[in-house]
């Protein structure tokens, strides 16, 4: 951020000013906020509606629904614009957009929602049915303030992946702050003008995360006392039965089905052109690169959510704040950023494997805080301080008592930087070192240049690649509250 904001200003605060007053970024800036409010706002109604589905009613077939509401991140958002595009080439604007990133990225809040209302204590709300509050009024009262943190932590998660989305809005052709700042260091190799942009996208950035944390307040629900948690039993649908599944299936279908269709349709169409060992290269990158980033990312998260489980003051807030913020960057202003640093002070990491993950940790750190985080606050730290007690050191006592209660979180964390890592585009362009290839930038270098027979390869192994981490991400979301 030091960087981006340096560069900004390094042409004087005038001409900062006369770049913010362009009319061209009063163009970008209502399109952002459009496709943020739109996208962000239909996530968190569809991610909520189907986690209540799956979890609270006789939906028919919910664990099968439970496995079709998270295959969405099996699949990489540019490769679903690339499936919606490539059928209806006329699906562009904030329509297409907001249609593909919804797709795209509500399991973000339906796994941290769903995961609540499983764990949630039915007597709260069987107290409040006692005294006298109805079915709305007992949710409004006792479930949604207990949903709260999820909602918010999911939510916060789209917002940012939105603010820093390209491969699907360079797609659909809907300019925001992250195309046009590709846009200038690309084209215009204006690097002062691309971090203005990005000083502006970093507001916007802090904006929503001072929102989030205001909105989450600092309330805890953790039980600990005498009897056992008892899970709320699913209601039947009745007349609503049939709108249910209709919905269900047609949500699938969207998401699911269309990038089915299209992916096996240019595989069929493209299947003489494909370069095998150019292929399984990449693979092999994208794996290492997936795996190395994930566990350090799990790594780093861990400290981070311990602190902010056990401390609310201001520096803990900041530290949770700030490593949001640098995640709404585009992956090409962090890359830029790191490259400008190794050039000055650390010439050897240039052009170099670790100079990449770098910056896979600046932009996915936050999806394993999340995680890990939201394991902790369902963890009683009094069971912490009683170890302490009985004589246990820090040390023993964080792995004898906190690492087996989040280590669901922990694992839910690592897939989800894992899968990001997979399908990484802007960062990994740039800072990939020579000759090494990912499957994004290999599908990315096919799809550009309209190939699509040539890409489908490339977007088949990142969904069969995802697929497993998306299963283990499931699996750790219901073992967190089991």
């Amino acid at each position: 951020m030091g960087v981006v904001l340096v560069t900004a200003l390094g042409d004087g605060w005038a001409s900062a000013y006369d770049q913010v007053m362009r009319p061209r970024v009063g163009e970008l800036l209502r399109n952002t906020l459009a496709l943020v409010a739109v996208a962000t706002t239909t996530s968190v109604v569809v991610g909520v509606t189907c986690a209540w589905l799956v979890e609270r009613t006789r939906l028919p077939g919910a664990r099968w629904w439970r496995i079709a509401f998270v295959a969405p991140l099996a699949v990489p958002a540019f490769v679903n614009a690339y499936a919606w595009i490539s059928l209806r080439p006329s699906m562009t604007g904030l329509f297409g957009a907001s249609l593909v990133t919804t797709l795209s990225y509500f399991p973000f809040v339906f796994l941290p929602v769903s995961a609540a209302l499983r764990g949630l204590d039915r007597s709260w709300e069987d107290t409040a049915r006692s005294l006298g509050h109805g079915p709305w009024r007992t949710f409004a009262r006792v479930v949604a303030p207990q949903l709260r943190p999820a909602i918010l932590g999911g939510a916060l998660l789209v917002a940012l992946h939105l603010f820093a989305e390209f491969g699907v809005l360079a797609m659909v052709r809907f300019p925001t702050f992250t195309t046009a700042i590709l846009d200038q260091y690309e084209a215009a190799f204006d690097t002062a003008g691309g971090s203005v942009l990005a000083s502006l996208l970093l507001a916007l950035c802090a904006l929503v995360l001072v929102g989030e944390h205001r909105w989450r307040g600092r309330r805890h629900h953790a039980r600990v006392g005498a009897g056992v948690t008892r899970r709320a039993l699913p209601a039947p649908l009745g007349p609503w039965l049939v709108p249910a599944l209709v919905g269900t299936s047609l949500l699938t279908l969207l998401a699911l089905g269309v990038p089915a269709y299209s992916i096996t349709r240019w595989l069929v169409a493209g299947s003489g052109s494909v370069d095998i060992g150019a292929l399984l290269a990449s693979l092999g990158s994208t794996v290492l690169l997936a795996l190395v980033a994930g566990a350090l990312a799990v790594l780093a998260a861990f400290p981070i959510a311990l602190v902010l489980r056990r401390s609310h003051g201001p520096g803990g807030v900041l530290l949770e704040r700030l490593t949001y913020l640098a995640s709404g960057l585009p992956g090409v202003v962090v890359a830029l950023a790191l490259v400008t640093v190794a050039i000055r002070w650390a010439p050897p990491l240039y052009q170099g494997p670790v100079l990449l993950v770098l910056a896979y940790l600046v932009l996915f750190l936050p999806r394993a805080v999340v995680t890990t985080r939201a394991a902790l606050a369902l963890a009683p730290m009094t069971l912490l301080d009683a170890a302490r007690a009985l004589g246990d050191g820090p040390v023993r006592a964080l792995r004898r008592v906190v690492v087996p209660l989040v280590l669901p979180g922990v694992l839910a964390g690592f897939a989800m930087v894992a899968i990001a890592t997979s399908t990484e585009l802007t960062a990994t362009l740039l800072l990939a070192p020579t000759g090494t290839t990912t499957l994004a930038t290999g599908f990315w270098a096919a799809s550009d240049s309209l190939d699509y027979g040539t890409a489908a390869p490339y977007a088949v192994v990142l969904v069969v690649l995802s697929a497993p981490l998306t299963w283990l991400l499931l699996r750790e979301w219901k073992a967190e509250t089991s």
